[in-house]
């Protein structure tokens, strides 16, 4: 089943859609992921998604994340567009109770998210963009129009101490 979502969510039930290895695909247009919006320099394109319902080595429930594509993220030297791909592939453990969440979360190494009746692929796809984000994006040296005017991007902090210890 391909999906194009545009102006609308993804509700699926959550241990339903595991429990029937159930799977979904299609492309989000990066205009309707709102969150995204400040992160991004523009919304033009698309991500390609697919999540599939299956059950981890040890049985629980779980969702299979793909999501690819590019974006335009906003470089923190300059201000300008900087091109991300983005390549996400993660596993999501489906908790049953809060009760569950609260115990397969102490586990580090696993994701756990709490299974609804109604949950909204949507925004969890949203939320694994966001997590997988570069905490400072910024281009190289070289290719950041910050440094094309030849400037260094900042004053070297020991240039001064260097000074200090002349007089």
């Amino acid at each position: 089943m391909v999906n194009y979502l545009r102006d609308t969510t993804l509700i699926v039930d959550g241990l339903d859609f595991a429990r029937n290895a159930a799977s979904l695909h299609g492309k989000i247009a990066l205009v309707d992921l709102l969150r995204m919006r400040e992160y991004l320099f523009d919304t033009q394109g698309e991500m390609a998604y697919s999540v599939n319902g299956i059950a981890d080595a040890g049985g629980y429930p779980a969702l299979e994340i793909k999501l690819v594509g590019q974006l335009h993220l906003v470089c923190q030297r300059c201000l300008g567009s900087l091109t991300h791909l983005l390549s996400i592939r993660n596993t999501l453990l489906l908790a049953h109770n809060e009760a569950e969440l609260a115990r397969l979360d102490e586990d580090e190494s696993v994701d756990v998210v709490l299974a609804e009746a109604q949950m909204d692929l949507l925004a969890l796809l949203e939320d694994e963009m966001i997590l997988s984000l570069p905490i400072s994006p910024r281009h190289e040296n070289n290719g950041c129009a910050a440094s094309d005017a030849g400037q260094p991007l900042k004053p070297n902090p020991f240039a001064v101490l260097a000074s200090l210890k002349k007089h």
